[in-house]
């Protein structure tokens, strides 16, 4: 047997990180010959350009490009290297094949190390088909698919290491799934201010949803704290792997909710060694539609608006909107207009006269073109038929008036008006307000996107082959159907309907399922954040969260209440003071609103130095102590979170059970309520 002792592994450990510093040491001195040559070649095209003839030019030029890109990929390597040398692997399993003799060990790490001498893998990548053996089986009868088909065979060992700076501190004979004492020891950890790989403790059903290379569209259910977000990402990992001649970073897109959580992401595809990839808010889609041509309150200011006045009329223009059914009633409006928009009548063209026969007929042969660009390719027929069939070439001013007497048969090309007018169609003007200034109200956003593609066309985006959509709940039946035609690529689709910031206008994986037919619908109920206690806790927030903890206990969560605001603050600001003397990397400060939130750093800030307030217009997030609103901290998570002001006053609707249900699940492994006056009724069960 192969290594039989730990002792054994520790040794080989040491072979494999010699190997890999010899290629590290290999890897550079190429690196660094390359380009200095490189360079050299680009001084001698700058000296002695002017001498050279076209083909000389060209073939140095070429030349300076391969040994670019050789370069590039040669950096690459070096960086891959790197981290093997302080981790090089994580998992071992031995694999023996049907009709073999023995089993051939297999180590699992983050990237694949071959060895020079006779090519043979040392270490194989967590996304190559054999290394999904680690993930989905223990011990006994297993099988792998590959590309060729289906490989069976027996494990007859599987081993988990943990490494770090080159030194194992612990290696586990495993006959379970990757959990216990490995898992326990990941989860435990304290959390700072980027999201990591998890590719040591992937689990089966995590794994299944990684390496799915089918589903056209994959909807991610998944409770707080399930992993979700890490597992798209992974699986973009998986897919820029799996399809490496044919997909690369830049062919991927990301819809994110803010800034924050961007930067908070941005480290996980990195470190598994692939590019990071574009993202964009939704709001940033809209104006890039709509040509920032119109101004609209925000979605973040649509919840605090919602959180700070429950105004039941702008509730019921939100919910209106939110539905399918709205959906349904633009796409009428707009089959609509196309059939009754355009009113022709004859024109002259000089002693000629162009009927309403033609004009109809032409009109609904350029039926393939957006409506408010029928007119162009119109008026563009009449003017081939004057040279054509009447003989006459038309004057510019001419072929001007043929152009602006077909543009009026189509009516206003505005497209405030055509909105309002479609709740004129509808009968429910009531349902169209704009908020001050005539800015438009979030609610009214997408809509107005989508009736712009309807009647004006947008271009898709033909260069993104993958869209990752994040906070999937947050998102309308209007607002998929904007992305279905912008996006007509794959799409993985993640998130949790229990943690919609806005409950009025919120989607389910079920609405989705029915927007994007040929879509598969996975569940994660298993919860890894927080410690058990905290996941009981939250159930009494959300009582139809149907969410699994694992066996990881700590201490309960404590609802501290107080007689004044400022015994309140005092006690916020003494655990802030203890925080910072333990261990623990981050604390979150979660309030229900914005305002609350810079009222406390206010406060805080006269006391403690090195103190964050998130705020919206923020783009990075830092370790240590974090105030924002349980809106802003969304996706992310602490290792400790306080969630002041859980009063009756505070918390009373829908929309506030949303967010104390967010705040609390940001919490690792220790939290805290706080609140003076009467304790919100949204806490059930005893305190």
């Amino acid at each position: 047997m192969f290594n039989p002792t730990e002792k054994d592994e520790r040794l080989y450990l040491k072979e494999i990180i010699d190997k890999l510093e010899d290629a590290y040491i290999a890897i550079d001195e190429r690196v660094n010959r390359e380009h200095k040559e490189l360079q050299e070649q680009k001084t001698y095209l700058y000296e002695n350009k002017t001498g050279m003839d076209a083909a000389e030019k060209a073939s140095i030029k070429q030349s300076v490009n391969m040994q670019a890109i050789s370069g590039e990929a040669a950096a690459a390597y070096k960086i891959r290297l790197q981290k093997l040398i302080s981790r090089p692997y994580f998992g071992r399993i031995d694999f023996r094949e049907e009709n073999e003799q023995e089993g051939e060990p297999v180590y699992v790490g983050i990237h694949s190390f071959v060895n020079e001498d006779d090519s043979k893998p040392l270490i194989h990548d967590w996304r190559a088909p054999v290394s999904s053996l680690f993930y989905d089986f223990e011990p006994g009868s297993a099988s792998f698919e590959t590309p060729n088909g289906t490989r069976e065979g027996e494990i007859e060992r599987k081993r988990q290491f943990r490494i770090t700076n080159g030194e194992m501190e612990m290696m586990l004979e495993s006959g379970l799934y990757i959990r216990d004492d490995v898992l326990q020891k990941e989860l435990s950890r304290s959390a700072d201010d980027k999201m990591k790989n998890i590719v040591a403790t992937i689990q089966r059903d995590q794994n299944a949803i990684i390496r799915n290379e089918t589903s056209p569209v994959l909807i991610i259910q998944g409770v707080a704290g399930s992993g979700k977000t890490s597992i798209a990402l992974h699986r973009i990992a998986f897919l820029l792997y799996r399809f490496k001649d044919t997909l690369s970073s830049r062919d991927i897109m990301i819809i994110s909710p803010n800034k924050v959580f961007s930067d908070y992401i941005s480290n996980v595809l990195p470190e598994l060694g692939e590019e990071t990839i574009p993202e964009m808010e939704m709001e940033e889609l809209a104006n890039r539609v709509l040509g920032d041509k119109f101004k609209f309150e925000g979605f973040f200011n649509q919840v605090q608006k919602l959180l700070e006045d429950h105004d039941e009329e702008y509730i019921k223009r939100i919910e209106f909107k939110a539905t399918p059914e709205f959906l349904s009633k633009l796409n009428t409006y707009s089959s609509w207009m196309k059939r009754n928009r355009f009113q022709p009548h004859e024109i002259k063209v000089r002693f000629k006269t162009v009927s309403v026969q033609y004009l109809r007929q032409r009109y609904n042969a350029n039926n393939q073109l957006p409506l408010m660009r029928r007119h162009t390719a119109i008026a563009s027929d009449i003017i081939k038929k004057a040279k054509r069939e009447f003989k006459y070439m038309l004057k510019p001013e001419e072929k001007k008036e043929i152009r602006k007497q077909v543009k009026q048969m189509m009516g206003s090309d505005n497209l405030r008006v055509l909105y309002k007018g479609f709740y004129e169609w509808i009968e429910r003007p009531e349902m169209f307000q704009y908020a001050k200034g005539s800015i438009f109200e979030f609610s009214d956003l997408f809509p107005l996107v989508y009736l712009k593609m309807q009647m004006d066309g947008a271009d898709t985006m033909q260069n993104v082959k993958h869209l990752i959509v994040d906070e999937m709940q947050d998102y309308t039946a209007v607002q998929y159907a904007v992305l279905s035609k912008l996006f007509p690529c794959n799409k993985t689709i993640l998130g949790d309907a229990n943690q919609n910031v806005n409950p009025y206008s919120s989607t389910t994986a079920k609405d989705i399922g029915e927007i994007f037919t040929e879509s598969e619908s996975v569940t994660l109920n298993t919860t890894y954040r927080s410690t058990r206690e905290i996941v009981e806790f939250t159930k009494r927030i959300s009582s139809n969260v149907v969410a699994d903890p694992i066996e990881r206990h700590g201490e309960k969560p404590e609802v501290l209440g107080f007689e004044s605001g400022i015994t309140e603050k005092k006690t916020i600001l003494k655990l802030a003071e203890e925080f910072r003397a333990s261990d623990d990397q981050t604390l979150g400060i979660l309030c229900k609103t914005q305002k609350q939130a810079k009222k406390l750093h206010n406060y805080l800030k006269k006391h403690l130095d090195e103190l964050h307030l998130l705020s919206p217009e923020e783009s990075a997030l830092f370790s240590g102590i974090v105030i924002t609103s349980s809106h802003l901290a969304k996706g992310l998570e602490f290792d400790r979170v306080i969630v002041p002001h859980v009063t009756t006053e505070n918390y009373q609707t829908d929309v506030d059970r949303s967010m104390l249900y967010i705040a609390c699940t940001r919490a690792m492994h220790w939290l805290v309520l706080t609140y003076a006056g009467e304790l919100t009724p949204l806490i059930g069960g005893n305190k």
